[in-house]
C-alpha cells in the first residue's frame, strides 16, 4: 500500500482531508440499503448520509452517520493498524451496520419507541444508556445481527438489531427464529409496524449532523492517539504465567524440527482473535486488543516457544485461552476472578 495519503493525514485537520461519500464505492453501498428500504415497503423515508467519526444517528434525528476512514481505502488500512478494529470490512460488512443505523431512523421517524406495544417489547426506550454491558450469549430473547450480541446493549439497540434482521434480503427470520419465541415476538411487531407506517410520510425529519466531517478541526493523529493508548490496565489473574507455560509445555519442538515463538504467535493472530472474541464473548476489541498485547509481553519474558509442527493446537489453546479472560471480564468487570 501506498502510505502517501494516510501517513501524510496524521497531521491534517479531519476537516481538510476532503472526504466526502459522492464518488467513492460507499455511494453505491448506500444506494443499495435505500432499494432495499423501498422493496420491503418503505416508501416515504429519505434519511440523510454523511460521514463522521462513528456509525450513528443523533438521537431524533434522521440523519446517518458512517465512519470518516471508510472513505477511503488508505484511511481504512490506517485505521486497520491504528485501531485493530473495523466495523465495515467489506461492502456486505458495511450493509449490515447500515441495516441497523436504518432501525434507528426508522424508530425516529415514525416515534415507534413511544408506542407502547414497542415498550412492552424492547424495554423503556429512556433507559440509561451504558457503554458496558453483560451480554448472555444465545439468549432466545434478541436477535443476532451485528457482533458481541449487541441487540442486549440497550432497548433502542434491540429495536435496532431487530430492524436490520427483519430488513436484511433473503432473512427467513420465522423460521430461523421459530425456537425463540421472545425474539420471533419482536420481528413479527417490526414486520406489522413496517406494514403500517411503511406508506406514511415521516413524522420526524431532521437532518440534524453530529460531529460533520467536515467540521471535525482535531488532526486525523489525535484521533487515533487514545484509540492506540491500553484502555484497561486491570490486573490479569495472578496465575497467568503458569497458564501461558501450561499452553505451551506439551508443545515443545522434536529433535531436529524447527521452533516458534508464541508471542510472535499471540501477534499474529491479534486481528483475528480482536474481532472474533468480541463476536462470541461481548469483550470490546479495543479491550482484546489491549490483553493480547499484554500476553505478548508475557510471552516474550517467559521466551515461551513451541514446535511448528504444533502450530494447530498453538492456536487453538492460545484462541481458548483469550476467550475465556475475556468471557470472565464480560461477566464480573475484570480479569481476575
Amino acid at each position: 500500500m501506498a502510505d502517501e495519503f494516510s501517513e501524510a493525514a496524521l497531521g491534517k485537520p479531519i476537516r481538510d482531508l476532503g472526504l466526502t461519500i459522492a464518488g467513492t464505492p460507499l455511494e453505491s453501498i448506500v444506494e443499495t440499503l435505500m432499494q432495499e428500504v423501498v422493496a420491503a415497503g418503505i416508501r416515504r423515508l429519505r434519511p440523510r448520509f454523511y460521514l463522521s467519526t462513528e456509525w450513528g444517528v443523533p438521537q431524533d434525528t434522521i440523519a446517518v452517520a458512517m465512519p470518516f476512514y471508510l472513505a477511503h481505502p488508505e484511511l481504512t488500512e490506517l485505521h486497520v493498524r491504528r485501531a485493530g478494529h473495523l466495523e465495515g470490512f467489506d461492502a456486505a460488512d458495511i450493509l449490515r451496520y447500515l441495516r441497523h443505523e436504518m432501525g434507528h431512523v426508522v424508530s425516529y421517524a415514525y416515534k415507534l419507541h413511544t408506542e407502547e406495544r414497542w415498550t412492552k417489547l424492547f424495554g423503556r426506550f429512556d433507559k440509561r444508556y451504558r457503554e458496558e454491558y453483560r451480554p448472555k450469549a444465545f439468549s432466545r430473547k434478541f436477535v443476532r445481527h451485528l457482533p458481541g450480541w449487541y441487540a442486549q446493549k440497550h432497548p433502542e439497540e434491540d429495536w435496532a438489531e431487530t430492524f436490520a434482521v427483519w430488513l436484511t434480503p433473503g432473512s427467513d427470520w420465522r423460521r430461523q427464529y421459530a425456537e425463540w419465541p421472545p425474539a420471533l415476538a419482536k420481528l413479527a411487531y417490526c414486520d406489522e409496524a413496517m406494514r403500517r407506517v411503511g406508506d406514511r410520510e415521516p413524522l420526524v425529519t431532521d437532518e440534524e449532523l453530529d460531529e460533520d466531517v467536515g467540521e471535525i478541526a482535531y488532526t486525523l493523529g489525535e484521533f487515533y492517539r487514545d484509540q492506540e493508548d491500553d484502555p484497561d490496565e486491570q490486573a490479569l489473574p495472578s496465575g497467568i504465567d503458569g497458564a501461558l507455560r501450561d499452553v505451551f509445555a506439551g508443545l515443545a519442538p522434536r529433535p531436529g524440527e524447527g521452533q516458534a515463538f508464541a508471542a510472535a504467535l499471540l501477534r499474529r493472530l491479534e486481528r483475528e482473535l480482536t474481532a472474533q472474541v468480541y463476536r462470541w464473548t461481548g469483550h470490546f476489541p479495543e479491550r482484546t486488543r489491549a490483553l493480547v498485547r499484554r500476553l505478548v509481553r508475557r510471552a516474550e519474558e517467559l521466551a515461551l516457544s513451541y514446535g511448528q509442527e504444533h502450530e494447530t493446537a498453538a492456536v487453538v489453546a492460545v484462541t481458548a485461552l483469550v476467550a475465556a479472560l475475556a468471557t470472565t471480564h464480560v461477566t464480573r468487570g475484570r480479569y481476575d476472578p
